[in-house]
């Protein structure tokens, strides 16, 4: 037995499922900066498309390497959903929006992701999360919007409707994929819906190719690499089983830390200054995390 499988004997499953989350969001949440410096230079269709294309790669050798079995139609069903919500609609979505914003305003804006899977998530599990659940989450969300307005320009830029577009596909796709890696896997959800992509996102990556070229310092293919294997690919698969464990409803609250941890990542490799503000709030928010873990979510009945 290796050390992991020792640990994880010795965790229950909600908290090895929060843990996983926690793994995952820390890797998503280099994604909107990333995407920022690939923008700069790249075609937003080749960044937002062409990342899915690379991983979807990357996902057919780990699938043909593990002789994984083929999905049955109905799996295939629920993968179709998750492909269009995380492996196109938000990656698309939110690509257009990083040309004009800022990368901190974005992760803001998208912090409202947490409480849109949380309701997607209860729909999809037959779940009915007690109120003080739904108290500690709204308190969550109420918070990062708290934080955005302080440290904010306070306008409602145009590009903020496709982040939060970008944020309903991705809390579909977090939430039907949770609900699937109960019986397909974690890592095999984000496989087989990015294999199942490819195929259809080969043209129009090849249309912005032609028409802007693929010339961009290493600083853009860096960004363009981290998106693809990183944020499309392997945070995935920590997430996914996270969710699987934990359950999408309550794993999904951890997202509200991403903003913050978007904001450290600027902090060690931008060299940008985290202010006594945003640690108190991200102290605050990791609070309503906490407490919205204590809370009940049966199963509903019937």
């Amino acid at each position: 037995m290796t050390l992991w499988q020792r640990q994880q004997a010795r965790l229950s499953p909600d908290t090895t499922g929060l843990l996983l989350g926690f793994l995952g969001v820390a890797g998503f949440s280099a994604t909107l900066p990333a995407t920022r410096v690939a923008v700069a230079y790249l075609d937003p269709t080749l960044v937002g498309l062409g990342r899915s294309i690379l991983a979807g790669g990357v996902a057919a050798l780990l699938l043909w390497l593990t002789h994984q079995p083929v999905p049955s139609r109905q799996q295939f069903k629920s993968l179709a959903v998750i492909a269009c919500g995380v492996v196109v609609g938000f990656p698309l979505l939110s690509a257009w929006a990083m040309q004009s914003l800022p990368a901190a305003h974005g992760a803001i804006v998208v912090a409202i992701i947490p409480l849109f899977t949380a309701i997607f998530g209860a729909w999809r599990m037959g779940q009915r999360p007690a109120a003080g659940f739904w108290l500690c989450s709204l308190a969550g969300s109420a918070l990062v919007l708290a934080f955005a307005a302080s440290t904010g320009k306070g306008g409602f830029e145009s590009a903020d409707g496709l982040l939060i577009l970008a944020s309903l596909a991705a809390a579909i796709g977090y939430a039907e994929g949770g609900r699937l890696a109960q019986t397909l896997g974690g890592w095999q959800v984000i496989c087989w819906a990015l294999v199942l992509a490819a195929p259809f996102l080969l043209l129009p990556v090849a249309l912005a190719v032609y028409r802007h070229g693929m010339a961009a310092p290493a600083a853009a293919w860096l960004g363009f690499g981290y998106v693809s294997l990183v944020s499309q690919l392997f945070a995935f698969v920590l997430w996914y089983q996270g969710l699987a464990l934990g359950g999408v409803v309550r794993v999904s609250q951890v997202q509200l830390l991403q903003p913050f941890m978007t904001l450290l990542v600027a902090a060690v490799f931008l060299g940008e200054h985290l202010t006594p503000i945003t640690l108190g709030f991200a102290a605050a928010v990791a609070v309503s995390v906490a407490l919205g873990r204590r809370m009940q979510i049966p199963q509903r009945r019937g």
